[in-house]
């Protein structure tokens, strides 16, 4: 009998690689999903699903559910929900269109280059101020957070038709509507270049640091080839994002209106002008790094994590729980002016609808991504990318000539199979 001796490299199980690299097998499996679900839609569209277009319209779209997705995350962590969010969203759009049209010109002149700061910082103010009362009703009069929010979403909804009567408050500012994303909103191959070379290092950078704050602190250090191979995976994505970004180009004539008016020839062939990253895109981005930072590397952050897996040991060991969970609702109706701003800069216009159902896609997105209803677990990073699997859905849907109906169908079924799944994760993994 002839015995064949097998290398660690052969026997290495691929679950054990994953394990090696510290990779999250939850983030993996919506990487499948996500994978699964684009190149089902661009067989059933005839290959316009995967397209630099609808990638890049796709990735605009999902902007303003990803930033409201980030703050439900701590929200769902601290054991609580917020159905309001939507109605926040709706009633800040209408209060900073107003703004823009019917106030603001009386007072400073239309397309004043300070409108957009003061819509910007009056649409923060107004949801941080509406989440705070909210929060602390629910954290200092006891009150179900599900039943504070179920009242603000339908007070807030019918504050934002009185604040216009009903009525749809256009245009913005042109330095607003930049925002939303578009051919102005966008910032160009060699931007969006800048941005990921940015990227890339401050990646590489993080991954050093955690890799010497670990062996400064006598923890226990993953292999070499993983850190390069994760560091790969990492720089490849990055690079991966700015390529499909800059592959979608403005119109031809609109690149040679843009042309020409920088007095130059247009060319006999022509020019390719990318539209590169939308400002939305990258407000989404900085704001989940930003709370990724808060959440992991802050006292705020660990003691919402404390609280959502033990609110009674919490408050023993002295956290204010009841100032905590005000604090996290303010930060929500903060992060919903922000989705107002981009939603009311996209559309150039505020309406009474906007943000309707808004609520139930940014609880779909945080729980897609992990977060258990349980409260204390969950992650930023993937509260965004299920945003990103819910904007897929929709959009995949209104190519194939779904009705609205039948997509908010499928999202319900989405949202209960994922609450499943997740109890399964836990029961079995966990």
């Amino acid at each position: 009998m002839t015995i064949v001796a097998t290398t660690p490299a052969q026997s290495r199980s691929l679950a054990e690689i994953f394990r090696k690299m510290e990779i999250d097998m939850r983030l993996l499996g919506m990487l499948a999903a996500l994978a699964f679900i684009w190149i089902g839609f661009d067989i059933l569209s005839g290959g316009a699903f995967l397209t630099a277009r609808n990638i890049w319209n796709l990735s605009v779209q999902a902007s303003s559910i990803s930033i409201m997705a980030t703050g439900m995350v701590l929200i769902i962590v601290s054991r609580n929900i917020d159905l309001s969010v939507g109605a926040i969203l709706g009633f800040t759009g209408m209060v900073i269109g107003v703004m823009q049209v019917r106030w603001l010109p009386g007072l400073i002149g239309f397309e004043n280059p300070f409108t957009w700061v003061i819509c910007v910082v009056a649409a923060i103010v107004t949801g941080t101020a509406i989440g705070l009362l909210q929060g602390a009703i629910i954290a200092y009069l006891g009150v179900s957070s599900f039943i504070v929010t179920l009242g603000g979403l339908l007070f807030w909804r019918g504050a934002a038709w009185w604040v216009a009567t009903g009525q749809t408050v256009a245009p913005v500012d042109s330095h607003f509507k930049l925002i939303g994303g578009g051919i102005e909103g966008s910032i160009g191959a060699m931007a969006s270049w800048g941005v990921g070379i940015a990227a890339v290092l401050a990646s590489l950078l993080a991954i050093v640091s955690i890799r010497r704050r670990r062996k400064r602190f006598g923890f226990a250090l993953r292999p070499v080839w993983a850190e390069l191979a994760v560091a790969l995976l990492i720089c490849g994505a990055i690079v991966g994002c700015v390529m499909v970004m800059n592959s979608y180009y403005l119109p031809t004539p609109v690149a040679r209106r843009i042309y020409e008016a920088k007095g130059l020839a247009w060319p006999e062939g022509g020019v390719d002008i990318s539209y590169g990253f939308a400002i939305p895109v990258l407000i989404a981005i900085a704001i989940g790094v930003i709370l990724t930072f808060m959440a992991q590397r802050t006292r705020f952050g660990r003691y919402i994590f404390a609280t959502g897996n033990n609110p009674e040991a919490a408050e023993l060991s002295g956290i204010n729980t009841k100032k905590l969970l005000m604090w996290v609702f303010g930060l929500m109706g903060g992060l919903a002016g922000i989705s107002a701003c981009v939603s009311v800069a996209r559309l150039n216009a505020a309406t009474n609808s906007a943000g309707t159902l808004d609520e139930l896609y940014v609880i779909a997105a945080a729980v897609i991504g992990g977060s258990s209803l349980t409260g204390g677990v969950g992650t930023i990073y993937g509260a965004m990318l299920g945003a990103v699997v819910m904007q897929s859905l929709q959009s995949g849907m209104v190519l194939l000539g779904l009705d609205a109906p039948l997509q908010n169908m499928v999202v319900g079924v989405v949202l209960v199979f994922a609450v499943w799944a997740d109890g399964v994760y836990r029961r079995h993994v966990v």
